[in-house]
């Protein structure tokens, strides 16, 4: 179990994914533990190194005495990184974690590479319903007000649907110590950034849910309107969206992640955007979505270059239709030898409107001009990979390797 000292406060974390990898640090609700983060773990820790943790009062963390304040939370954060001697974070938060982005953001920014604030807000609500929730806690413990809690956290819908996962995240709130609870959600009920929110300069996504009663579309898009480089998401979840709308949270997420990654490496966000597009249409979504997950920090800069160079800079030129640039490709290959890419060329002609005729005398060209062995292998893939495309077509779909 994983315990850094973080400024004199014990602080329990997980830390996984490659370790040159940029690092994501996620941050806790309240009430919650680093397992509310489970269902981003599969999407998030292939491309980027994890960071997650308990936040004080949380979990497996140390339980100080309250009331808590959310300056110190995000310093608890800040001397967390210190301790594993992690400089900069693009930092994740929701709710109470949102709050702490907020914070560092504004007092730290040079500690982030971009924020995501998640069902959040800059203030939250009136003291008096806060002390009356502390009140609950202090005198039943969690347990005590676990089933409003949940109400807020999730929808009927989904807790029908997912008991289980829903009776998880009963339990995870349930095993917060009352203490912890009570001095974190003092944090809460004092938190007010809304004066200071102007000053997040850093790339910031939100992401509200549409059925959240505790931060509601409206207070992310008070935020949107207040910080200069934020953009607004909404998913059809409530309050812990990250699981009631994972796949939704985690395509949004990685999007994001990745365009602030390829910025930073002077990649073009809009020629990638287009290049992404082109290449899906050519190659499939599936090509595409297997290429894009085998990605591994050794050939991420190479597949941003294809991406963007290849088909956003040149396969979107006008010059040429696509039909006719899956002509060139075809000749190319064959003549150059390089048949292992032949099939997904070929399949991508077929998607450009090339005939099975058209590409007959693309090959015949190159017999000529070189060579009848290069034409000889690329008629043979054309063959197998044309048999392979009725059969699909026919309602037998070939097993992906």
């Amino acid at each position: 179990m994983p315990i850094a000292d973080a400024a004199g406060i014990r602080l329990h974390y997980e830390l996984v994914g490659p370790e040159r990898a940029p690092v994501v640090l996620l941050v806790n609700s309240l009430g919650a533990d680093l397992s509310m983060w489970e269902p981003q773990l599969p999407a998030l820790a292939g491309r980027f190194r994890v960071l997650r943790y308990d936040m004080r009062g949380h979990g497996r963390s140390e339980v100080t005495p309250g009331p808590y304040r959310l300056d110190g939370l995000a310093l608890d954060a800040l001397a967390l990184l210190d301790a594993l001697g992690i400089d900069r974070v693009h930092l994740c938060g929701l709710s109470l974690g949102g709050a702490v982005g907020q914070w560092i953001a504004i007092h730290r920014p040079e500690r982030l590479r971009s924020l995501v604030l998640c069902a959040t807000a800059c203030s939250f609500g009136s003291a008096t319903t806060w002390d009356e929730r502390i009140a609950a806690v202090r005198s039943g413990g969690v347990e005590a007000i676990a089933d409003a809690v949940l109400e807020r956290w999730l929808t009927a819908d989904f807790r029908a649907r997912r008991p289980s996962e829903a009776a998880r995240l009963r339990a995870m709130l349930c095993a917060t110590p009352a203490e912890g609870y009570a001095a974190a959600a003092a944090a809460v009920r004092d938190t007010d950034l809304c004066g200071e929110v102007h000053r997040i300069a850093v790339p910031t996504l939100l992401i509200a849910g549409n059925a959240d009663p505790a931060t509601p579309p409206a207070r992310l898009e008070e935020l949107r309107a207040r910080i200069t480089r934020a953009e607004l998401v909404v998913l059809e979840a409530a309050h812990i969206l990250n699981v009631e709308a994972a796949e939704a949270f985690d395509r949004a997420l990685l999007a994001f992640l990745e365009e602030q990654e390829r910025s930073a490496a002077g990649w073009s966000g809009e020629l990638y955007a287009r290049g992404l597009e082109v290449r899906r249409a050519v190659l499939g979504d599936a090509w595409v979505d297997r290429a894009l997950a085998r990605t591994t920090e050794l050939d991420r800069a190479f597949q941003d270059m294809l991406t963007t160079w290849c088909w956003g800079a040149v396969w979107s030129r006008p010059g040429l239709p696509r039909h006719t640039r899956s002509l060139l490709n075809l000749a190319m290959l064959a003549a150059l030898g390089h048949h292992e890419e032949l099939e997904l060329h070929i399949r991508g002609a077929l998607r450009n409107g090339v005939s099975e005729a058209e590409i007959g005398e693309v090959f015949l060209q190159v017999a000529v001009y070189a060579g009848v062995p290069a034409a000889n292998t690329a008629f043979r893939i054309a063959k197998e990979t044309l048999r392979e495309v009725a059969s699909e077509t026919a309602g037998s779909p070939r097993e992906e390797s």
